[in-house]
């Protein structure tokens, strides 16, 4: 499921444009993927974080994964909710942000809704 007003990377995160800044979270797919979240290591405001390059930690009763960021920015705020409470992205990911960002330089190619999910459906199909 993906929602219209956000713009998802193919590596699974969202992201919401607001203005100057940008909330980026987890997709809908990635937490299906991954299981019960539980737990999160969060990076520090004021982090630069770099297109491509992963920015936070993800732990599931799977596995440990790996959050990549979107764009290239710096972190103005961390969702520090998460750090009690992770299993909010499985509850509701699209809801849920992981970081805002400021100063946004570059970002990666963004799918729309309807292009991410037609993404998922081939992903899953091979």
């Amino acid at each position: 499921m993906a929602k219209e007003e956000l713009n998802y990377s193919k590596s699974h995160e969202w992201v919401r444009f607001e203005g100057e800044k940008a909330k980026i979270g987890l997709s809908d797919h990635a937490q299906e993927q991954l299981g019960d979240i539980v737990f999160i290591d969060l990076p520090e405001v004021g982090d630069e974080v770099t297109l491509g390059d992963s920015f936070a930690d993800v732990e599931s009763v799977k596995a440990v994964s790996e959050v990549y960021s979107p764009v290239t920015a710096t972190i103005s705020a961390v969702n520090e909710e998460l750090l009690d409470s992770p299993e909010l992205i499985n509850s509701a990911a699209l809801d849920t942000w992981i970081i805002e960002v400021e100063g946004i330089e570059k970002t990666e190619d963004l799918l729309n809704a309807a292009d991410y999910q037609a993404f998922c459906e081939e992903a899953e199909e091979e």
